[in-house]
């Protein structure tokens, strides 16, 4: 595969967005296990962004990333709702969010939603959520890269990582390439390259989150937002030909696998949503899952390791590294290439990997 200066391990979100970040400054090599890049986590996104989603510690990044995203994004709104039971989730959202500068406005859920059970009265509105178009933003990215040179090589899953005078030799099914950088962007399969690489451990775990299309009767209406439950139990939200996707909000622990959703996740799923509205489930049209991989402090993880030189991560992404992509990119790039990250409202030092030493 010759010689690079950079050698990204994934070609989701997260390796095409720093591979486009990086641009003409860098020889890049961008490795995919898969027969193309977004098969996996990518691939199988709720495809929405909401500022609030990830918590407080990752809004910074979703919120930086909104200028880029804009041409992807369309109006959607979210709605978080919450149970009488769980009244002080409210406060607590609120909170959270106080000194963010997200839009967000108390509501009454009845006034939004048809059809809610009894119980369901408190809410908070989040107008600036949008769907987003994850399949054009991740193919603009991989566009961006190629353009700039970079150079993506599919089916080539690392088989083999070694340190040399020069910096390392990536070993895949594909052949070998050398390069003194190797980005760790493998999402899921994280935390075996780092193993491979020998770099300092983080526990980067991936869990399985499972999502339904759905028919139901009532139809959604136009202009229904996103919704969510404070207590996270679910969460669904319309869809184009009156379709509903709908999620148990479920966080299964998982071995780094082709993921695939499980039938007593999707009953779950479905019994969450009839108690929360009384519309009937006509059918089940389709139905999936994903891997979501997380940090301990579950916050993402940029930067190079503190014991294997040249080895960089860009992992531990969570279900909002779609989202954060822009900003997540630049910032990583930044790192990588020296330079100083300006990236107004991110503190690069929360993400980097020596806050596990």
């Amino acid at each position: 595969m010759s010689d690079f200066d950079v050698a990204i391990i994934g070609a989701g979100i997260a390796g095409a967005g720093l591979a486009a970040a990086i641009g003409d400054r860098a020889r890049v090599l961008l490795l995919e296990a898969e027969d193309a890049p977004g098969y996996h986590s990518t691939g199988r996104s709720a495809a929405f962004w909401s500022e609030t989603y990830g918590g407080p510690g990752v809004q910074p990044l979703t919120s930086a990333s909104e200028a880029e995203l804009r041409p992807f994004l369309d109006p959607l709104g979210s709605l978080h709702l919450a149970h009488d039971t769980d009244a002080a989730l409210v406060d607590g959202f609120l909170a959270d969010f106080q000194d963010s500068g997200v839009a967000l406005e108390l509501v009454d859920p009845r006034d939004r939603i048809p059809g809610l059970r009894p119980g369901w009265t408190r809410a908070i509105f989040e107008p600036s959520c949008a769907y987003i178009d994850v399949a054009g933003l991740h193919g603009a990215m991989l566009k961006a890269a190629r353009v700039a040179g970079a150079e993506l090589r599919t089916r080539a899953a690392v088989t083999g990582l070694a340190r040399t005078g020069s910096g390392w030799r990536v070993e895949t099914r594909e052949g070998v390439a050398t390069a003194p950088v190797v980005v760790n962007a493998a999402g899921a399969w994280a935390q075996q390259i780092a193993e491979m690489a020998g770099a300092a451990p983080i526990a980067i775990a991936p869990y399985r989150r499972t999502m339904v299309q759905l028919r139901t009767m009532p139809e959604p209406l136009a202009g229904m937002p996103h919704v969510t439950d404070m207590a996270q139990n679910f969460y669904f939200k319309p869809e184009a030909g009156g379709r509903l996707w709908l999620s148990p909000h479920d966080e299964i622990p998982s071995a780094a696998v082709d993921a695939a959703p499980e039938e007593i996740d999707v009953a779950i799923a479905i019994d969450r949503f009839e108690q929360v509205v009384d519309w009937k489930v006509a059918g089940i049209e389709r139905k999936w899952a994903g891997l979501r991989s997380f940090a301990p402090d579950r916050l993402p993880v940029y930067g190079f390791d503190l014991s294997a030189t040249g080895f960089f991560w860009c992992a531990g992404q969570g279900g909002f590294g779609i989202q954060t992509a822009p900003a997540a990119s630049r910032l990583a790039a930044a790192l990588l290439l020296g330079d100083v990250p300006a990236i107004p409202g991110v503190e690069p030092a929360r993400y980097r990997p020596e806050r596990f030493a």
